[in-house]
């Protein structure tokens, strides 16, 4: 059995229009919610043992945020490549994993077309659909490596955007 939290950063900080994407910082309503959505994972027993981050400052931030509510620190690696990256790259990223249970932080529109094309059956909610900041899906794959797992294979266990957490 494999574990994936596939979470898009919390809300990004657009004060300054000179501030290169790369490198936007959280708002704090971006803040709040990673640590919100870091208390949610760990109430959950969701807890994640490697994180594939993109390496913009948003996603580090948002791990940043989520990291202090877990009860173990998970290896975290940068992956430059999850950079706005695409369903079929972030697929090659997972692929690779070593833990049993994995998250990943990444970037719209390719984290919400991840997310559609992973599970068997998508949640029943709107807010699926657009996967705004801070969304966080859990899902199960009945597989003993990564490198096995295929688009529509997972099995949803959870999902949760940071308002319905702060609510």
């Amino acid at each position: 059995m494999k574990r994936l939290i596939l979470t898009r950063h919390a809300k990004s900080s657009w004060d300054d229009p000179m501030t290169p994407d790369h490198d936007r910082p959280l708002n704090d309503r971006g803040k709040a919610a990673a640590a919100d959505l870091g208390q949610w994972l760990a109430s959950r027993g969701h807890i994640p043992q490697e994180v594939l981050c993109s390496d913009s400052l948003r996603t580090r931030k948002t791990f940043s945020g989520i990291a202090p509510a877990l009860p173990a620190t998970p290896v975290l690696e940068l992956k430059p490549v999850l950079y706005h990256a695409g369903p079929d790259v972030m697929m090659a990223v997972l692929q690779k994993a070593q833990a049993d249970v994995v998250m990943m932080i990444g970037h719209n529109p390719g984290i919400a077309e991840f997310a559609h094309r992973l599970v068997a059956k998508t949640p029943i909610t709107p807010e699926f659909r657009k996967y705004p900041t801070g969304a966080t899906l859990v899902v199960d794959f009945d597989a003993e490596s990564w490198s096995e797992i295929r688009f529509g294979q997972g099995i949803t266990v959870d999902f949760v955007v940071p308002r319905e957490i702060a609510a």
